[in-house]
Formats: C-alpha cells, structure tokens, sequence
C-alpha cells in the first residue's frame, strides 16, 4: 500500500469520525435539553464511557474475533497492530460475512427511516410512497 492511499484512507475515516460526532452531539444536546441536571451528568458520564470505550473500542475487537473463530481473543486484538500475513489471511477470509453484517444493518436503517419515520416533503412524488409504503 503506498503512501497516498494510507493518507486518503486515515483523511476518510477522520472526516467519517467528525460528521459522525457531530450527528451524536446534536443528538445528545436535543435529549440532554428533557433531563435535569443530574440525570444530565449522568447520561455524559456513562454515554462517553460506553460509546467511547465499548462501541469503538471493544465492538470491533469482538465482532473480529467470532467472524476469525481461528484467531483468539489476543491474536484478534492484535490484529488490529499487526501486518502479520495469517492475520491478515484469516480477515480476509471472515470479511465477506462482516461486509453482510453491515450491509443487513444499513438496509434495516434505511427502511427504518423510509417506512417508520415521520417525513417533511420537498420532492415531487415523496407523499404517494410514503402513503403506499405504509
């Protein structure tokens, strides 16, 4: 992999990380906005602590290490710091049913928000498939 291509992946994922942080932070300031003001440090407290560490940190590592039942639980974790070539063979084995996992979870979120959210119309015909996809 050359140098250009690393740089253009790490600039993706970090503009993936800001939008996706900042989709959370106006989330969180809307619900933060109902709660008082302990339930408020409550919620920054255990929603920091959990999205931070269990989502990004753990969930990977673990959805890694049962899609390569080959590799253990430490050989999963440093897969992620490795160019080890079994390691790597052993992903990219797996990687077919984690492209599925995720492409499943992106079609169930996209008819979520196409058949149970409610909607502002802007576009010619948006009223007739809402009406009929309900």
């Amino acid at each position: 992999m050359d140098l250009f291509s690393i740089v253009i992946i790490v600039a993706g994922l970090c503009l993936f990380e800001v939008i996706s942080s900042i989709d959370n932070a106006i989330i969180n300031a809307e619900v933060l906005s109902t709660m008082q003001a302990k339930a408020r440090r409550w919620f920054l407290l255990w929603g920091l602590i959990i999205a931070v560490f269990l989502i990004r940190g753990l969930l990977p590592w673990l959805i890694v290490w049962l899609a390569t039942p080959s590799l253990g639980p430490i050989q999963a974790l440093t897969a992620t710091f490795s160019s080890d070539s079994r390691v790597l063979e052993a992903v990219e084995k797996s990687s077919p049913m984690l492209l599925i996992g995720g492409g499943v979870f992106l079609i169930f979120l996209f008819f979520h928000w196409l058949f149970l959210e409610s909607k502002n119309f802007g576009l010619r015909g948006e009223k007739f498939f809402y009406k009929n996809g309900v």
